[in-house]
């Protein structure tokens, strides 16, 4: 269903049970697959993918010429998942060539209101993004992180699997899987407990996941020396063995080391 004071380009690909509410624009190019629902005041700009059962909010923009002063109207690209939410006043920018070419949000993933994607961030399925989020572009957050609100994230940033980063934080280095960051700037605050316990882990998975965060983060030594030697316990641990892998992978903006003494954990 398409309301009568909406603008759907001719060339735009629409699925079954489309429904598109009042004073939309969806522009040439755009592929709306099965079950989409735009509230209502959504622009869809560029060559852009909205998935399977993705409802979008009032006043959101998807696919937008990016916020990149060296952006000449190539034609990139925004991909969002299936089964997404985008709550109001949400925007998404469409890649850059000088980055991959693509703005991607994964499968299942949560944007509350008047939060911003940039151009080049890619987001993991499960990904829970809360209210006036910004990032810059180029961001990185893997499957079922969760940003709090107010937070900004600095271009190039990585967030791992599973990580926490509390309310107002300003995020300006990566972030290791399964951990949890907050502050301005942000510094490891813990565990994603709550997350990891979601996941089945059980008490053992637990422990040898909290020995390894200390001896990483808050024993002496050097922090290669630290890395060896969770490393060599590390076997056969999916979740040790993700960590040192985000740890091992070149960054453009470090990590986050600089850890609180008190408390291990985060329950959030």
């Amino acid at each position: 269903m398409i309301h009568p004071s909406s603008v759907v380009d001719p060339s735009a690909k629409l699925g079954a049970r489309v429904h598109i509410g009042p004073f939309c624009m969806v522009g040439p190019g755009a592929i709306l697959h099965d079950g989409v629902d735009l509230v209502s005041h959504v622009v869809i700009d560029g060559r852009t993918t909205i998935g399977t059962g993705t409802k979008i909010y009032p006043f959101a923009t998807v696919g937008l010429a990016p916020q990149d002063l060296k952006y000449q109207g190539e034609d990139t690209e925004t991909i969002i998942g299936p089964h997404c939410v985008i709550r109001e006043h949400g925007s998404i920018h469409r890649g850059t060539v000088t980055g991959t070419g693509v703005t991607r949000i994964g499968a299942g993933c949560l944007l509350m209101a008047v939060v911003h994607v940039a151009h080049d961030c890619t987001l993991g399925d499960g990904v829970v993004i809360a209210n006036n989020v910004v990032m810059g572009g180029h961001v990185d957050i893997a499957a079922h992180a969760i940003i709090g609100g107010a937070t900004a994230i600095h271009q190039f940033v990585r967030i791992g699997t599973g990580a926490m980063v509390g309310g107002a934080s300003g995020v300006e280095a990566d972030v290791i899987p399964y951990g949890s960051v907050i502050g301005n700037r942000a510094r490891l605050h813990g565990l994603n407990m709550i997350g990891l316990r979601r996941r089945g882990l059980d008490k053992p998975a637990l422990h040898r996941l909290r020995t390894a965060y200390k001896t990483l983060f808050q024993c002496d030594g050097t922090f290669a020396d630290r890395v060896e030697q969770v490393r060599a316990t590390a076997e056969g641990d999916p979740y040790l063995t993700e960590i040192l892998a985000f740890i091992d992978t070149p960054s453009k903006r470090g990590l986050i080391r600089t850890a609180t003494r008190h408390g291990d954990d985060a329950e959030g």
